[in-house]
C-alpha cells in the first residue's frame, strides 16, 4: 500500500508485508508509546482489523494480533488499558472514512488466523532495567538479575541473597501490571510448574511494584524481552507463556507479615488502594499468622 496513517500519537506506514508503527514522543503520549519507539508488524503477525467510534469525536483503528505473535502482548496478557493498546491508532472523526479505507485494504491482505507458531513482532531489544519496590531488575540477554533493596525486600529475600537466572533455566514470565494490587514480575522455572507460587513478596524468582516502582513502560518491555529469550532459547516443550495463578499462602513469619502491612499501608496512604481494598487484604495477612 506504501501509504501514511498519522493519528494521536502513532503514525502507521502501510507496507507490502507489515506495518510500520512509529510512536510520538510528548507529554499526552503514553509513556509505553515512547519507550517502545518503533514497531514493525508482519502483516502474518496480524488476524483482523476493526474500525470503532470513540469517546470525544474520535475513531479507532485497531489491529488484531495472532496469539503468540507478539512477546509484548503475550506479556501483557491482556492487562493494558484501552488507551495504552500499542495496537490501537485513535484518529479524529472526520477521518473515518479514510481509516475505514485502510481498514478494507487491510482485511483483503490478511491470510493468516488462530495461534502462531513463533514470535513474528520483535521483542525490545537488551540491556534493559528498572527499578522495583524491593530490588533492581537487569536482562543483558542472556541472564536475568534481581538485586534486593535494603529499604524494600523481604527478610526471605535477603536470605536467599542477590540472583541471577540464565535463560536456560526459564521457561515463562508471570507479569502482574503495576497498575492493580500486588503487581509483581516473576520468573518461572521448570521446578515451579504445577506447585502454588509464593508470595512475591517473598519469592527471590520474583520482584514486587507499587509506589511508582516497576512502572509498566519499564517492566512490560522487560517481561516481553526475557520471554522472547526464553522462546528463542527453546527450553520449554511449549512455547513459553505468561500465566495468571491463584496464590494459596503459606504461613510466614511474623516480622515479614508486619512487613507486608506496612506496605500495603504505604500504598494505602498514595490513594493506590481503596480503604475495602486495605481493610480486607490486612485481615488476610493477619489470619496468615
Amino acid at each position: 500500500m506504501g501509504d501514511v496513517l498519522a493519528g494521536f500519537h502513532a503514525v502507521w506506514e502501510f507496507e507490502s508485508d507489515s506495518v510500520l508503527i512509529r510512536y510520538e514522543r510528548g507529554i499526552r503520549t503514553p509513556k509505553l508509546f515512547q519507550a517502545l519507539g518503533e514497531r514493525r508488524v508482519p502483516l502474518a503477525a496480524l488476524e483482523g482489523v476493526t474500525l470503532t467510534r470513540g469517546r470525544r469525536g474520535t475513531v479507532a483503528l485497531q489491529l488484531q494480533p495472532r496469539a503468540g505473535a507478539d512477546p509484548l502482548m503475550e506479556a501483557a496478557a491482556g492487562q493494558l488499558p484501552e488507551d495504552t493498546d500499542p495496537y490501537r491508532l485513535v484518529l479524529p472523526a472526520e477521518r473515518e472514512t479514510l481509516a475505514e479505507y485502510y481498514a478494507d485494504e487491510l482485511k483483503v491482505l490478511l491470510t493468516e488466523s488462530g495461534p502462531a507458531d513463533g514470535y513474528l513482532v520483535a521483542a525490545p531489544e537488551p540491556p534493559l532495567q528498572f527499578k522495583a519496590y524491593d530490588g533492581k531488575a537487569s536482562f543483558d540477554g542472556t541472564s536475568v538479575r534481581f538485586r534486593w533493596s535494603w529499604t524494600g525486600a523481604s527478610s526471605a529475600k535477603w536470605k536467599a541473597g542477590d540472583q541471577k537466572f540464565a535463560v536456560s533455566e526459564l521457561t515463562g514470565v508471570e507479569w502482574r501490571s503495576p497498575e492493580v494490587f500486588e503487581g509483581h514480575l516473576r520468573l518461572l522455572r521448570p521446578e515451579s510448574a504445577g506447585a502454588a507460587p509464593a508470595q512475591a513478596d517473598q519469592d527471590p524468582a520474583a520482584v514486587v511494584f507499587g509506589l511508582g516502582y516497576g512502572p509498566v513502560h519499564e517492566s512490560l518491555p522487560f517481561a516481553a524481552a526475557v520471554l522472547a529469550a526464553v522462546r528463542e532459547h527453546g527450553t520449554a516443550s511449549a512455547p513459553a507463556a505468561v500465566t495468571a495463578r491463584a496464590v494459596d499462602p503459606a504461613r510466614r513469619d511474623p516480622a515479614d507479615i508486619a512487613e507486608r502491612i506496612r506496605h500495603l499501608g504505604e500504598l494505602h496512604q498514595a490513594g493506590l488502594v481503596t480503604d475495602e481494598e486495605f481493610a480486607a487484604k490486612k485481615a488476610e495477612l493477619l489470619a496468615e499468622l
